[in-house]
């Protein structure tokens, strides 16, 4: 890719590493095929079982194998870049075979012979695909194009999780890093007991969003027009779809797979701003959100399969850039691991505390104080790392 640099004529040559990487993030939603074609050509069942081992095996091992890339694009090529619609189709693609994949799981549980263990095995390799799959509608959720916002919506249908569409982009874009967010994690705070807290916390903030939006074009909330509802219809239609298709006792293993798939994008939150808070300015406003301000990772696996979302800083400073433009920043805080190695620790609150907190105070130099408290564990951190209460 050539673009021109800041001399009148000079050019800058740049070619992005990446670029046939980002194919692999298909192989997500490919999982159930892949899962099938294994037990058939072995004959062991624990293969509908290869998402979970995907998930949490095997890409955090091979991410601490690979490493990191710190890597950024010029300045100068950003905007040719963003403009490639290659990328775009990297993207597009997920969706239908992920659909395609959901209706295969679907046909395999009900009609394929499977054990009671198998049924579950493959129900959570489908619930891996959709909790991916609402990384996917993040991506395309943030653009201008329609086209991309209505997609955005069609992946977000098997988790029943169409009001992230709203909460996300209006709600902790606005909000994050600061108690008020629902999506920020809190220091001292258990991933068990953000879970409730940001689920119900981000459907409320949803609905309030679009309820004050059409209140102010003089519209009830109560109609098709509202972004939760016409999104969730999407997730009703595709259910009683499947349900006719394969019978009642597919949808024990469809809600499965979806609450397994929404959990899985909430211990993502969980991680990507833990502990961190931005200040108040003289205004009372919050500071405008700025690299220290995200948990950032730069393992290069998990950055491939996620579209590099691990490079959260510049998502929040730049909402729309795409994912093939998003940069590295020296300033941000950075995980000691990738995202899929910190959703296992995520699961047992004594290790997550043992490696994360003393980030946490670390980034802030010590002083407990800027970070962003669990209320019910501040005396007890006070006390801990000092500072007054």
């Amino acid at each position: 890719m050539t673009a021109p640099s800041g001399a009148a004529d000079a050019t800058v040559t740049w070619h992005d590493p990446k670029r046939h990487l980002w194919l692999i993030g298909l192989l997500v939603p490919s999982l159930p095929f892949l899962s099938w074609g294994l037990v058939e050509t072995t004959g062991l069942g624990a293969f509908w079982w290869t998402g979970l081992v995907l998930l949490y095996v095997i890409v955090p091992v091979i991410d601490q194998l690979l490493g990191k890339d710190t890597a950024n694009p010029p300045d100068s090529v950003l905007a040719r870049l963003e403009q490639d619609r290659y990328y775009r189709w990297c993207i597009f693609l997920y969706l239908p075979v992920q659909y395609a994949g959901l209706v295969v799981g679907c046909w395999l549980i009900t009609r394929g012979g499977l054990s009671p263990a198998d049924r579950m095995g493959l129900s959570l390799t489908l619930g891996g695909v959709a909790g991916i799959g609402i990384n996917t509608a993040h991506e395309l959720g943030h653009k201008k194009e329609s086209v991309e916002r209505r997609l955005s919506k069609i992946a977000l249908a098997p988790t029943w999780y169409g009001h992230f569409f709203i909460e996300h982009n209006r709600g902790h874009h606005v909000r994050v890093a600061t108690p008020e967010d629902p999506a920020s994690a809190r220091l001292g705070e258990s991933f068990w007991r953000f879970l409730p807290r940001t689920v119900a916390g981000s459907l409320h903030s949803a609905w309030r969003l679009e309820k004050t939006r059409l209140k102010r074009r003089g519209k009830s909330p109560w109609t098709l027009r509202n972004d939760v509802l016409n999104a969730w219809a999407m997730s009703l239609v595709l259910f009683a779809a499947l349900t006719v298709a394969f019978g009642p006792g597919i949808l024990p293993y469809l809600v499965f797979q979806a609450v397994f798939g929404f959990c899985l994008l909430e211990v993502i939150n969980y991680t990507e701003h833990y502990g961190l808070l931005r200040e108040r300015t003289e205004s009372g406003r919050y500071e405008r959100c700025a690299p220290k301000h995200s948990w950032n990772s730069d393992h290069v696996t998990t950055n491939v399969f996620l579209y590099h979302l691990q490079r959260h800083s510049d998502h929040h400073a730049n909402p729309t850039r795409r994912y093939q433009a998003l940069r590295h920043f020296d300033e941000a805080p950075e995980l000691p691991a990738g995202y899929a190695g910190m959703i296992v620790l995520a699961y047992f609150p004594p290790l997550w505390r043992r490696v994360m907190d003393h980030r946490v105070i670390a980034h802030y130099e010590g002083d407990v104080t800027r970070a962003n408290i669990q209320p019910s564990r501040r005396r007890a951190l006070l006390a801990r790392y000092g500072g007054a209460a």
